[in-house]
């Protein structure tokens, strides 16, 4: 791999990252698309000022220099927020690290590179009282709406991710043992509770769908349908759900994963632990989970300015 051209070396990384690291193809999509968008920019004329097309086939790794990357994170910063721009400077830096591991390379070239300081922000979420004003105000008089409530009960009610809700079929839940199995990123397994709402609404229109549709329970097929008995996509859930959060009123724009935020924050102010929490949501790191305690340390800070007597 040392006299591959960098893109080869861009594609081998790529092969890695799901062959010994188990990641997702969408993660893998993203890394590709990042990488290539960088090596694009090494590889064109902006340092050899040729125009030249072969400058791609035989540029490699190590002709890569802090400059270069420097020049990079100018290009980026002109068109991209900072959080966008860490993503991308993480994925290079990911790759030049594997390259020093595998002995490519000796040095990264981003070793004396520092990401750019990212605003922390809250995640979005909905109150109780709002929550609930939503889900109360699905109607279940038809299929659909039955099939609505039973969706956004259970992304609720367990925190799972939209992608990992589409993926469900109809043996991932236990409805006796009120237990649902995941499939999360990187092909990771894992069993979560769900409450009985939840269950029930799913209950409900897996019967529903039995009588309008013939479709019983006895096959593994997708959990959730769409009208043409396919399975839903991420797109359809956030485009239904941003149909009801505007006919309830509310004020925030709301998407599915706003609800896995939701889940969290309220399990947080409830008192539920904070890796209890990571595992449900299938996090592999504690500081990802961390960021919901923002909103529950307001909440705390609020609670004790009202209630110290010498505040």
């Amino acid at each position: 791999m040392i006299s591959s051209s960098l893109k080869n070396q861009i594609r081998a990384f790529i092969e890695a990252l799901s062959a010994e690291k188990g990641y997702s193809a969408n993660t893998c999509r993203a890394y590709s698309h990042d990488l290539n968008e960088f090596a694009s920019f090494i590889c064109e004329d902006r340092f050899s000022k040729k125009k030249n097309s072969k400058v791609a086939d035989t540029f490699r790794a190590h002709q890569v220099d802090s400059l270069m990357i420097r020049g990079y994170l100018g290009f980026l910063h002109k068109k991209n927020k900072k959080v966008t721009l860490a993503r991308k400077l993480s994925a290079v830096r990911s790759f030049f690290r594997y390259l020093v591991k595998h002995g490519v390379i000796q040095d990264s070239p981003l070793d004396l590179i520092l990401t750019p300081k990212q605003k922390k922000t809250i995640p979005v979420y909905l109150p109780v009282d709002d929550i609930f004003r939503l889900l109360d105000s699905i109607k279940t008089d038809t299929l659909a709406g039955t099939r609505n409530l039973a969706i956004f009960e259970t992304l609720y009610s367990t925190g799972i991710r939209i992608s990992e809700l589409t993926g469900l079929n109809v043996y991932d839940v236990d409805f006796e043992q009120c237990l649902i199995r995941v499939l999360g990123k990187g092909d990771q397994e894992r069993i979560v509770p769900v409450g009985k709402k939840a269950v029930t609404a799913i209950q409900d229109y897996r019967k529903r769908l039995h009588q309008k549709k013939g479709i019983g329970t006895e096959e593994n097929s997708p959990l959730f349908l769409n009208k043409n008995n396919g399975r839903l996509t991420t797109r359809s859930i956030a485009r239904i759900l941003d149909h009801i959060s505007k006919e309830c009123g509310l004020l925030i724009p709301v998407s599915p994963h706003a609800l896995r935020h939701t889940f969290a924050t309220h399990m947080l102010d409830a008192g539920a632990d904070l890796r209890v929490v990571q595992e449900l949501l299938g996090h592999k790191s504690l500081s990802t989970t961390q960021k919901y305690t923002h909103v529950s340390i307001d909440r705390l800070m609020e609670t004790y300015d009202k209630a110290h007597p010498r505040r």
